[in-house]
């Protein structure tokens, strides 16, 4: 993935963050009938009716008007539309029933930010260690000896009790699952997997299926694939096995094929995912383009810019809202940027699409990180194998902003340092990949064995009896942390669920009760000795110096402390 992390009462339900007063700055307020269009380029805009207005009212009343509509979500009240008219935002706001527009993305620009090196510092670094050793025997799945961070969140000693139970349906909001992985097909729900997104050739690359849509079991990008192994890898002595080995995957995509997450996909995979009784999502993602969504935007912003931010706080507000209310438990990474969440540094990255980025200065107050800091969402670090915060994870020091929950492992290629795994593969976490992107990034041939590009990165090989083949890599990350937590979710859902009222559904457990379960459980962390951790001798400057506020029962490092798969199961 290409950068740093890669929504449910009703619409009318009480918002947890400060009701917005949608911005109208810079926009004519009269109708179309009083304003003049001018035709420029296709652009996405977002139309959020206000809440009791009817959605589908409003789209076909946009679709009158000349607009495309690509999506309607009637749940939260977003309408998704393209239009080539330039006064379409002001003309918009005019309506009646609608609460602001925002413009989306400009279509066909293409974006100048570069890919980001965290999730993949191991495959950008030079010197690399050589290929990891064997495995060494272990109870479980041939590869489970790899997997260190299942020894750190109990996770072997819960499977003596539950693997998990397959009426619990956990959704991954990401780049797509490829279903037919072995060591995934027999958990995978095709029936319940949607894609929600279509395919943007100017980031995504030639459309490879009809109409620019992906199949439902299908991953272009390998981030998914990686974050549902962790989750549900089966335990079928082949390969390896996720957290919670026996749960129901369902591919409920948001993202691009280049990791992008913008907001129509993003919110109609949530309200689905509240519509059809998933228990658990997964969220390892941050949402495009702003790194921040701003009250009123940065300082830097402008009007336009400021009322695209505040439509979507709003929508994503009203989706997770949406999502919790029915049920959903969502838990998303706290981000990649090595910062404190409470006192964040200037942006430089975004918007990362639709504009080239500029500087923007980031209140506390009134910016927002989403989903990490929206409503009812479990935010997680990530960890090494050391249990040392990684070098890259953000974290907080402020203990009263719900900023961060629950730590996990996530991988950091430069623990052990001064020892013999400093700068190792090992290091990272091991999951699932997608074949045909393991042979497009070179670490596998055409005839699938591994190339000596992909077994420097400890690319691993299984296949079964059958024949099947199926591929793994490492990767780290905080989006490599949060489906530790997602798989620990799943476990308490299976040990602690009660039946569905409505006969379709399967196991259900409220998602505060889920998440209390797991702060309770959690095995309690305390910060480093003198209270700050430096990466210097890592090779990281000073800016990567990080300072942890807290007890070990509760701290910015670790939130409520590193989540227990034993714990939440007994």
């Amino acid at each position: 993935m290409r950068r740093s992390r890669i929504v449910v009462a009703a619409a009318a339900a009480a918002l947890t963050v400060p009701a917005l007063a949608i911005s109208t700055a810079g926009a004519a307020t009269t109708g179309a009938t009083t304003t003049q269009s001018t035709q420029g380029a296709a652009t996405s805009y977002l139309v959020l009716a206000k809440t009791g207005s009817s959605a589908q009212a409003l789209a076909q009343q946009l679709q009158g008007s000349g607009a495309t509509v690509t999506s309607v979500n009637q749940a939260i009240g977003l309408v998704v539309v393209t239009s080539t008219n330039t006064a379409f935002a002001s003309q918009t706001l005019g309506l009646t029933g609608v609460a602001g527009v925002g413009r989306d993305r400009s279509i066909g620009y293409a974006p100048t930010t570069s890919p980001n090196a965290v999730e993949k510092e191991a495959q950008l670094a030079t010197g690399v260690a050589a290929a990891p050793s064997a495995p060494k025997a272990k109870q479980g799945d041939p590869l489970d000896s790899l997997l260190w961070g299942m020894d750190m969140i109990n996770a072997p000693e819960a499977h003596h009790i539950t693997t998990g139970d397959h009426r619990v349906t956990v959704g991954v909001l990401d780049t797509g699952i490829e279903g037919f992985h072995p060591d995934l097909k027999t958990n995978f729900s095709t029936k319940l997997s949607r894609n929600f997104v279509t395919d943007m050739p100017d980031i995504d690359g030639p459309c490879e299926f009809a109409g620019c849509v992906d199949p439902a079991s299908w991953d272009d990008n390998e981030h998914g694939t990686h974050v549902a192994g962790t989750i549900a890898a089966a335990a079928n002595g082949f390969g390896l096995s996720g957290v919670a080995p026996k749960v129901t995957l369902v591919n409920i995509r948001g993202g691009q094929d280049s990791g992008y997450f913008f907001l129509g996909p993003v919110t109609n995979a949530l309200t689905y995912a509240g519509d059809v009784g998933i228990d658990v999502v997964n969220m390892s993602f941050y949402l495009d383009p702003w790194l921040y969504n701003c009250v009123g935007g940065a300082p830097q912003d402008s009007p336009a810019e400021a009322a695209s931010q505040e439509v979507t706080i709003e929508a994503m507000t009203r989706a997770l809202n949406y999502a919790h209310a029915h049920g959903v438990t969502l838990v998303n990474s706290a981000g990649n940027e090595h910062q404190d969440m409470s006192n964040p540094r200037p942006d430089t990255s975004s918007p990362d699409y639709g504009a080239d980025p500029h500087l923007r200065t980031i209140s506390n107050a009134t910016c927002l990180n989403l989903p990490a800091e929206g409503p009812h969402v479990l935010a997680t670090s990530a960890l090494g194998p050391s249990g040392k915060k990684s070098d890259y994870s953000n974290y907080t020091t402020d203990l009263t902003s719900g900023e961060l929950d629950f730590s996990a492992p996530g991988g950091w290629f430069r623990d052990g340092f001064g020892t013999p795994s400093y700068r190792t593969n090992e290091n990272e976490i091991l999951s699932t990949a997608p074949t045909h992107v393991m042979i497009e990034l070179g670490y596998v041939d055409a005839d699938l064995n591994i190339t000596p590009a992909g077994a420097a990165l400890g690319v691993q090989k299984a296949c079964n009896d059958e024949g099947d083949c199926g591929f793994y890599q490492y990767l780290q990350g905080t989006s490599m942390a949060a489906p530790h937590v997602t798989g620990v979710a799943a476990l308490a859902v299976s040990a602690h669920g009660v039946k569905d009222a409505d006969p379709s559904r399967g196991l259900t457990m409220a998602p505060d009760a889920v998440a209390a379960l797991m702060a309770a459980t959690a095995t309690d962390h305390a910060c480093p000795a003198g209270g700050v951790q430096s990466y210097t001798q890592e090779g990281r400057s000073a800016e990567f110096t990080a300072t942890c506020v807290g007890t070990p029962e509760y701290n910015g490092f670790y939130g409520a402390g590193i989540v227990n798969a034993l714990g939440v199961v007994q």
